[in-house]
């Protein structure tokens, strides 16, 4: 049996012919994806007092990886920013997600920068609660998504961009084969800084069978990643404080 569950709940009827659709025009409004006791939904705005009291209540835990203004302070009125998201998914442009373990919202993954055409791609960025992490609930997320994003809406390539301090998150991307593509200097701010991020990648060629599939049949590929090989350069982080930039 397979290992991804699609539950469309919507009255929607996707249908496909043997091409991608690469239009997010034909997805659902309300859907779910679900593998075991994690499941993916798009987001509600009545999801906004959770997600704040998440944010608010694990600050230590998220401040290090999050995106920041560099113009001026975060907003933490989550209200906003989902029905912000859900204009640009009306737009075409990103999908905003919750992640839930057995029914409880535990994180956030939101699909981001979704270009179709001669592109046809999409980056994911995600957080998870300290009580749920090191459980693969973000890994099952990201496959889940990962898997959607190619075989029904039908992007070609998925990207991820992580610190390189960020053991956890690499993790995430090596359990699921994510190819290592390149190491970007200032890339993101966070935290109050511009840092460096590697950045990964899939294709829809690389990963015709599933990227959930892949992984829980422990048939993902043993890929020699850089921090693995060699120490890469960071020159833009908390640990080198005396860079500029950092």
């Amino acid at each position: 049996m397979r290992a991804l569950n699609f539950e469309l709940r919507s009255e929607f009827l996707l249908s496909r012919s043997g091409s991608h659709a690469t239009n997010l025009a034909i997805v659902p409004q309300s859907f779910a994806l679900s593998h075991e006791a994690v499941t993916v939904r798009i987001a509600r705005i009545k999801d906004a007092k959770r997600l704040e009291q998440l944010i608010l209540q694990n600050r230590e835990w998220l401040r290090p990886w999050e995106a920041t203004n560099p113009e001026g302070p975060n907003s933490f009125d989550i209200k906003r920013q989902i029905r912000g998201l859900l204009r640009q998914m009306d737009e075409q442009i990103s999908m905003p997600f919750v992640v839930e373990l057995d029914g409880e919202l535990v994180g956030q993954l939101n699909v981001a920068n979704i270009l179709y055409g001669s592109v046809s791609s999409a980056v994911i960025g995600y957080w998870i609660a300290p009580e749920a992490a090191g459980r693969g609930v973000i890994t099952t997320a990201v496959a889940l998504v990962s898997d959607y994003l190619l075989n029904i809406v039908g992007l070609h390539r998925i990207e991820i961009a992580i610190r390189p301090e960020n053991a956890a998150s690499l993790r995430v991307v090596e359990k699921l084969g994510f190819r290592y593509e390149g190491f970007r200097e200032r890339f993101i701010h966070i935290n109050g800084s511009w840092r460096d991020h590697y950045v990964f990648a899939l294709t829809q060629e690389e990963v015709r069978g599933g990227i959930l599939n892949r992984w829980t049949e422990g048939a993902v590929p043993k890929i020699d990643y850089p921090w693995k090989e060699f120490k890469t350069e960071i020159k833009h982080t908390e640990l080198n404080s005396d860079v500029q930039g950092s």
